[in-house]
């Protein structure tokens, strides 16, 4: 394939949705709730079909696909038949807020993990912010599971390690 033949394809799957609207149709199918989804819920494909939107409903930030609603948790609630926008809907949660949860800290040769406290929620792949419970330094930290987080950054060490250190030359 040459690059404008990929380019081509990947701007017609973008449009497919929303073709019937450019071209003066009555509507554009688009991903809708197949029944009442309550704010919390985790959306299966079974809960979603197929539904029509005029070109006037149709517009940026609009749920359009059953991939971008299936697996993800309603932020509000959702009625059976009606349009669904991006911003409805969410990761599913992981860490909650005041949750103990593990942190891990790894570089070439050193892996640490330690426990936290989240001071926010998240789903995978999100940001939350950690308190060390000893320290009570707050770090950056990604959700990677349920329970767990990857620390972002470089992690501070104690003050007492000076330059000199060989265990702290050994850390840079």
């Amino acid at each position: 394939m040459t690059l404008r033949t990929t380019l081509i394809a990947c701007i017609a799957l973008l449009l497919l949705p929303i073709l019937p609207a450019l071209a003066g149709e009555s509507g554009a199918r688009v991903a809708v709730p197949a029944r009442d989804i309550a704010r919390g819920e985790i959306i299966a494909d079974a809960d979603l079909t197929y539904g029509t939107a005029t070109p006037g409903q149709m517009r940026g930030g609009l749920a359009v696909a059953m991939a971008d609603l299936s697996g993800m948790q309603a932020r509000r609630y959702l009625r059976a038949g009606e349009l669904v926008m991006a911003s409805d809907v969410r990761r599913p949660v992981l860490i909650s807020k005041g949750e103990t949860i593990t942190m891990t800290f790894e570089m070439p040769g050193v892996s640490l993990t330690a426990t936290g406290r989240a001071l926010s929620e998240g789903g995978l792949g999100e940001s939350v912010t950690v308190v060390n419970p000893v320290s009570y330094r707050q770090i950056m930290a990604t959700v990677t599971g349920p329970g767990t987080v990857r620390a972002d950054g470089a992690m501070p060490l104690p003050a007492k390690m000076s330059s000199n250190n060989p265990a702290r030359m050994a850390l840079k």
